[in-house]
C-alpha cells in the first residue's frame, strides 16, 4: 500500500482466494473507465433475437406461398424467428387439416435451415407455429 500510494496510484485486489493473494497498483479510475468500456462493447455486439410474424391463409395460392417462403428465409437469415399464423374464416374451420398440412409444407421446405419451437397449435380461429434459426 505504501509503494502504490508513492506513486499516486491504487493497490487492487486481484485474486483474493489465491494464495498469496495477487493485488496491482494501477490507477483505479482509470480501471473502472476500461471496465465500463467493454461491458458497452459488449452490449453492442449482442443480437437481440425479434420474431417476425408472417400471416397466411388455409387457401394460399402458389406464387403467394412462394413469397411467404423467401420472406421465412430472409427472416430466418438474419437470425431471428419465425412466427406463422394460420388464420380461419368462416366454413374454413371445417377443413383444420388443410391449415395443418399448409404449416408442415412450410416446416418441409425450411427444414434445412430451421428448428420446429412450436409444432402448429389451434388457438381459436387460428392455428400457430413457430420457426427458429439452427
Amino acid at each position: 500500500m505504501k509503494m502504490a500510494h508513492a506513486v499516486g496510484l491504487s493497490l487492487l485486489e486481484v485474486s483474493p482466494n489465491a494464495e498469496p493473494p495477487v493485488a496491482k497498483i494501477l490507477d483505479y479510475g482509470k480501471f473502472k473507465y476500461e471496465q465500463q468500456k467493454k461491458k458497452n462493447e459488449a452490449r453492442k455486439k449482442q443480437k437481440v433475437i425479434e420474431i417476425k410474424e408472417l400471416k397466411v391463409r388455409p387457401n394460399i395460392d402458389q406464387n403467394d406461398y412462394m413469397v411467404k417462403l423467401n420472406a421465412a428465409k430472409r427472416f430466418l437469415a438474419g437470425g431471428d424467428k419465425v412466427k406463422l399464423t394460420l388464420r380461419f374464416r368462416g366454413r374454413e374451420m371445417a377443413h383444420q387439416e388443410l391449415g395443418v398440412q399448409l404449416l408442415e409444407r412450410f416446416r418441409l421446405d425450411l427444414e434445412a435451415e430451421t428448428k420446429v419451437e412450436q409444432l402448429p397449435k389451434l388457438e381459436n380461429r387460428q392455428m400457430i407455429m413457430v420457426l427458429a434459426p439452427r
